[in-house]
């Protein structure tokens, strides 16, 4: 089956069709969502896309930038659960002290990707971290070429 060509309906085509993406998502799941499970974001992206998957359109794009929307889109859910898990925690508890990572202060790259907005971070993954191409990280944004080099623009200008 042609990479680019929509999944047939049985399992075997579809992981075939999706299995030249698995990195790529694992990477992209890792980056985005470091507090889950990087495999389980996977297989919940996959699991979606094999429900959804008669809504792939060759015309907007590959299949690994479809099935990396999915993972983008997983990995949001991924943080909003966890900040609404987060304060329904007691604030109150004694809480072990862990000793602090010493980092070099001029090379803290995950503090800076951190404090860009969301649409920053997830052009950054896209393009520096998982090696995407402008027009293919547009694809997953769903958005234009250049919006995506704008958005890249205005992070590294945020970071400096």
């Amino acid at each position: 089956m042609d990479a680019d060509a929509e999944p047939g309906l049985d399992a075997g085509a579809f992981a075939a069709w999706a299995a030249p993406a698995v990195v790529s998502m694992r990477r992209l799941a890792r980056r985005l969502a470091p507090h889950a499970d990087a495999d389980d974001l996977v297989q919940d992206a996959l699991a979606r896309g094999w429900q959804k998957r008669e809504l792939f359109d060759p015309a907007k794009g590959t299949a690994t930038t479809w099935l990396l929307a999915i993972v983008a889109d997983a990995a949001r859910a991924s943080r909003r659960t966890r900040a609404r898990w987060l304060k329904v925690v007691d604030d109150s508890a004694d809480v072990p002290e862990t000793p602090a990572v010493q980092r070099d202060p001029d090379i803290d790259l995950e503090r800076a990707i951190a404090q860009l907005a969301e649409r920053q971070q997830l052009a950054v993954h896209l393009h520096y971290f998982v090696g995407l191409s402008i027009d293919e990280a547009a694809a997953v944004m769903a958005c234009s070429s250049g919006t995506v080099k704008s958005t890249l623009f205005d992070a590294r200008a945020r970071s400096e």
